[in-house]
């Protein structure tokens, strides 16, 4: 089994971050950003644009990496299940509106310093700190 490459984006808007529930594994039920997996011959950047797009119907600009994380779910006897290499995009939102594709049951926008009132992904707290310093200074 391969690593697979993912990208993620923490969007803002008006000060505020978008984060996401998602509606199935992995990590079903817990709010994380938006993203997906690269396609083969796609940029990291147009990957992260659009898997944003396809998951919550919004225009974004990457500002820039803001960091990395993996992933190894493992089954039910333990056995690896997948690895996913996820890269995190510091992003502006320039238009729509959230409408969620399947993958995703609820949107929030949020303070950044919310963050920790709701259940996240794994390091989750850390790639926002990086990009809320590189979108809002």
């Amino acid at each position: 089994m391969h690593p697979q490459l993912a990208v993620s984006a923490a969007i803002f808007r008006d000060g505020k971050m978008l984060i996401v529930r998602r509606a199935r594994a992995p990590a079903h039920g817990l709010f994380t950003l938006p993203g997906g997996r690269v396609e083969p011959g796609e940029t990291l950047v147009e990957a992260v644009v659009r898997e944003v797009m396809e998951e919550t119907a919004l225009t974004i600009e990457a500002v820039g990496l803001a960091g990395y994380r993996e992933m190894m779910p493992r089954d039910a006897g333990g056995a690896l299940a997948a690895h996913f290499v996820i890269l995190p995009f510091a992003a502006r939102w320039i238009g729509g509106e959230v409408r969620l594709n399947d993958e995703l049951d609820e949107a929030r926008w949020i303070a950044p310093g919310e963050l920790g009132t709701f259940a996240t992904t794994p390091g989750l707290a850390e790639i926002v700190a990086t990009a809320t310093t590189m979108v809002l200074g």
